[in-house]
C-alpha cells in the first residue's frame, strides 16, 4: 500500500539521520548489530522490520548524558548600555537593519550582504556560530550549505524544527577567505548579538564552535575546556559544541556535539 511504504521511507530517513549525527543508537535490519552508545557498527542502509510495523523511534532520550554542573557566569549590560542606541531597537527586524547599514569594522568594505540571523523572535532555543561564509554573504542568511544542512539534521534529532529557533553569529559580515574573526571585528559586532539575545529571551543558547564559545564567555580557552558545563549568559543557560563545519572534517566529534544537544535539549524542559 503506498502510505505503508511512505511511511517505512519515513523510518529509513529517521534512521540514516541518527548515524550521519553519531546518534547513540539505531534500528538496523535483521541480522545486523549495533555498536549501542558508540553508534552503529554497520551502515548499511536500514531495512523496516516488516512493511507493516516499522520500528518504533528511538527517543533523543535514551542514553542522553546528565546535566552537567555551572560553568563561567557572564552578564550582559543593561540594553541602554549596549551603546550606539540598540538599546532602543525593540524588535530584531529594526536590528537587522542597523547591521545593514553597519561600517564599525573593516569586514563591511568587503561583504555582499550582511547576515545578521534569522528564525523565530520567540525562540526558545538560540544558536550562535561563528560567522557567516561565501554562501551566506551571497544570500544573507546563517548556516547554509552542507553544514546548514547538518545543523538542520541535528535540530530535527531532537525534535526541534529549524525554523522554531534562532540562528545568528558572532559577526555579521564575512571575514576574508573565512578566516576566525579578529578582536576589534568581534567587538564591534557582539553588542548586536548582545541585543539579540535580550529581544529573543531564548531559554538556551548553543555556541557553535570556540570562536562563539569564546566570544560570548570572554575567555580564551579551548573548546575542550568549555564543553561539559552549564554556563550562564545573561541569565541564560549556555551550552557549548562543536561546530558543524567541524563535523564535517572530523566524524570523531559527531558523538559529542550529539551528547551536547541533548543536554541542551534537557535544559529546554526544565
Amino acid at each position: 500500500m503506498p502510505w505503508k511504504r511512505a511511511l517505512a521511507d519515513k523510518w529509513q530517513a529517521y534512521l540514516r539521520q541518527q548515524m550521519e549525527i553519531g546518534g547513540g543508537e539505531v534500528y538496523l535490519a535483521a541480522g545486523q548489530r549495533g555498536s549501542g552508545a558508540g553508534g552503529p557498527e554497520s551502515l548499511a542502509a536500514p531495512q523496516p522490520r516488516s512493511p507493516a510495523a516499522p520500528p518504533a523511534a528511538v527517543s533523543w532520550q535514551r542514553g542522553a548524558p546528565p546535566i552537567p554542573g555551572p560553568g563561567l557566569t557572564i552578564d550582559l549590560p543593561p540594553a541602554d548600555l549596549l551603546g550606539d542606541g540598540l538599546g532602543t531597537l525593540d524588535t530584531l527586524t529594526a536590528v537587522a537593519a542597523r547591521i545593514a547599514a553597519c561600517t564599525l569594522c573593516g569586514l563591511s568594505k568587503g561583504r555582499k550582504n550582511t547576515v545578521p540571523g534569522e528564525g523565530s523572535p520567540s525562540a526558545d532555543l538560540m544558536l550562535v556560530g561563528e560567522g557567516p561564509g561565501a554562501t551566506e554573504d551571497e544570500t544573507g542568511r546563517p548556516f547554509v550549505g552542507a553544514a546548514g544542512e547538518l545543523l538542520t539534521q541535528i535540530l530535527g534529532s531532537i525534535g526541534i524544527p529549524r525554523e522554531s529557533v534562532f540562528i545568528a553569529n558572532v559577526v555579521k559580515c564575512r571575514p576574508p577567505q573565512n578566516r576566525k574573526p579578529l578582536p576589534d571585528e568581534s567587538t564591534a559586532c557582539l553588542p548586536y548579538l548582545r541585543r539579540q539575545v535580550q529581544l529573543v529571551r531564548p531559554k538556551v543558547i548553543l555556541a557553535l564552535g570556540a570562536t562563539a564559545a569564546e566570544s560570548l564567555l570572554g575567555v580564551r580557552k579551548s573548546l575542550g575546556e568549555l564543553r561539559g558545563a552549564v554556563h550562564s549568559y545573561g541569565g541564560v543557560p549556555l551550552v557549548v559544541t562543536y561546530h558543524p563545519a567541524a563535523l564535517l572534517r572530523n566524524p570523531n566529534w559527531k558523538k559529542p556535539t550529539w551528547d551536547d544537544v541533548r543536554i541542551a535539549r534537557q535544559l529546554l524542559d526544565r
